[in-house]
């Protein structure tokens, strides 16, 4: 096997890590919200709630179950049919 027939990592590449990057951006945002600027009103409209912290923490975990799994399991890119092809002699 040559170096460019080997399979690789997909890498930053990986659908799940771009999904991650988003979600946890929104994460920090509504936990810094919930924490920092919410009022007693926004509380009583969201039935005594401090929905933004409970979203963005929520949010953060979801975005730390993706890059585990990233991890865990990560995405093996195949070598492609024509540099299979070319080997074999065809």
């Amino acid at each position: 096997m040559t170096e460019s027939s080997r399979p690789h990592k997909a890498g930053a590449f990986d659908i799940r890590l771009i999904i991650a990057l988003l979600l946890g951006v929104y994460g920090v945002v509504l936990t810094v919200l919930g924490i920092a600027f919410t009022s007693e009103a926004d509380k009583v409209k969201a039935a005594g709630v401090n929905i933004n912290l409970w979203a963005g923490i929520g949010l953060l975990v979801v975005t730390a179950v993706f890059v585990l799994w990233t991890v865990i399991r990560p995405l093996v890119v195949p070598p492609s049919t024509e540099t299979a092809a070319a080997e074999a002699g065809e």
